[in-house]
């Protein structure tokens, strides 16, 4: 039998380890959720929003166990309190909209013709999450996939096992049918050949490319819906009229915090000239006030990355970039806890360009190239000069030139004067090698729903 491991990052040994469902049970499994989602949709649209909720609920109430889960998971300091305040943010606001965002579309309601268009449930939701934000990614797509009156198999990442039984207890807890909901463990196998089966009436994944293109391929043919949240090199720019500190203080951060294992992490940093020396050197002071170790202790601010072989990726990128003439500016001596494994000191690298992997592929790790560019139309060109496309911030000023630039890059999320950030209201969205799809706002709804015409002609005596 296949089991899924979860090895800790912070001290190397097993964590938690599950048997993954064997091909047969897995497919039984998808066809209860199937056959249990039609008497979930026939509920009340508030009943089901109040049992979702209600399991959110229970879900906050483990917040202790949580926290320390998360730390020996995936090497999050105990000091952030885990995922809740994002969690909470999103969910709520995806039930506040769920009415109006479900709501038909009435195009006639006369005495001849009643004609509008629904929104009727998918059937079966598959959500593929990751370990980074293992709640908030989630729940990201748990949250309108059951609102909308769908039933949800969850498949969590193997660094993240046990993320995927917490957020079961609490929808049971709460009284979200079992089979309405159900956490999975499943190797790649077999969740292709469920995808290839036609098991599901969306996917959503959120992962790395390739992880995405084999999602594709399984689904090649089946005409299931898919949405995938990929790669990303997510860039900062700071112009000539920035507020300096307040930039220095949020890209770091947006750099730095969790790793650098951020969906909408800052990778690269392009500052105008004028500023360029005054943003090196306090980016520089803001990252030697950093303090790794381990996630347990109050004081540490950067934990172990999630495993070694991520930490591995990003000595490898740094190398490659000093050999080619980058100069690191952070002395690795000054985070005594790297030992050459998850423990990963944070770097920043001048001199770089777009020759360099750093500078072009992905990071997530606790490493950023910062870059001096004369102006807009040199930083349009560099932040487009890439793969992915997610977010980008700009800091300025001027919002007008803001929208200008923005309009101009090739990214799903435009932020001035901020960054790593997802805001529920808007469209959680990328372009080329971040893939495709709508998450969260009301097009999340979109996306776990399908659109039903109704042409009703009334019969007059």
């Amino acid at each position: 039998m296949t089991t899924i491991q979860c090895l800790s990052p912070v001290d190397g040994r097993i964590y938690a380890e599950r048997p993954a469902l064997p091909l047969a049970e897995a497919r039984a499994a998808a066809a209860r959720a199937k056959s249990a989602q039609k008497a979930w949709a026939a509920r009340p649209l508030d009943e089901r929003i109040a049992l979702v909720m209600a399991g959110v609920e229970a879900l906050n109430a483990m917040k202790a166990p949580v926290v320390e889960e998360l730390a020996w998971q995936m090497g999050r300091p105990t000091r952030y309190g885990g995922e809740f305040g994002g969690m909470n943010e999103r969910s709520r606001y995806m039930a506040s909209i769920a009415a109006e965002a479900l709501a038909p579309t009435m195009v006639e309601d006369g005495a001849t013709f009643r004609r509008y268009i629904a929104r009727e449930a998918v059937g079966v939701v598959l959500v593929i999450a990751p370990w980074n934000y293992p709640y908030m990614t989630a729940m990201n797509t748990i949250v309108p996939a059951l609102i909308a009156g769908n039933a949800v198999m969850l498949k969590h990442a193997s660094q993240t096992l046990l993320v995927g039984e917490r957020i079961g207890m609490a929808m049971a807890e709460a009284g979200v049918p079992a089979d309405v909901f159900q956490n999975v463990v499943l190797d790649h196998a077999t969740t292709e050949a469920l995808i290839g089966a036609r098991a599901f009436g969306f996917v959503n994944f959120t992962g790395s490319v390739g992880g995405g293109v084999a999602i594709e391929k399984a689904a090649a043919g089946t005409f299931t819906g898919v949405g995938l949240e990929l790669g990303g090199k997510d860039p900062g720019y700071v112009r000539a009229d920035a507020d300096l500190d307040a930039a220095v203080d949020s890209l770091m951060d947006g750099a730095m915090f969790n790793a650098g294992q951020c969906c909408c992490g800052i990778e690269r940093i392009y500052v105008h000239e004028s500023l360029y020396d005054a943003f090196v050197e306090k980016a520089v002071a803001w990252v030697k006030a950093l303090k790794l170790g381990n996630p347990f202790e109050p004081e540490t601010t950067l934990g172990p990355m999630a495993h070694a072989r991520f930490a591995r990726i990003v000595r490898e990128q740094v190398a490659e970039a000093v050999a080619a003439g980058a100069k690191p500016l952070i002395d690795p001596a000054l985070f005594p806890a790297d030992d050459g494994g998850a423990y990963l000191a944070p770097q920043i690298l001048v001199n770089v360009d777009h020759s360099m992997r750093v500078m072009t592929e992905e990071s997530f790790g606790p490493v950023v190239g910062i870059m001096k560019v004369s102006g807009d139309e040199e930083a349009i060109a560099l932040m487009n000069d890439c793969h992915y496309g997610l977010t980008a911030s700009i800091w300025t000023a001027d919002a007008e030139t803001a929208a200008e630039i923005g309009a101009r890059i090739e990214t799903g999320t435009v932020f001035m004067n901020r960054c790593d950030y997802l805001d529920p209201a808007l469209c959680w969205t990328g372009c080329k090698d971040t893939g495709r799809g709508a998450a969260l706002s009301a097009l999340g709804y979109q996306s776990v729903t399908r659109p039903k015409s109704y042409h009703l002609k009334k019969v007059t005596k």
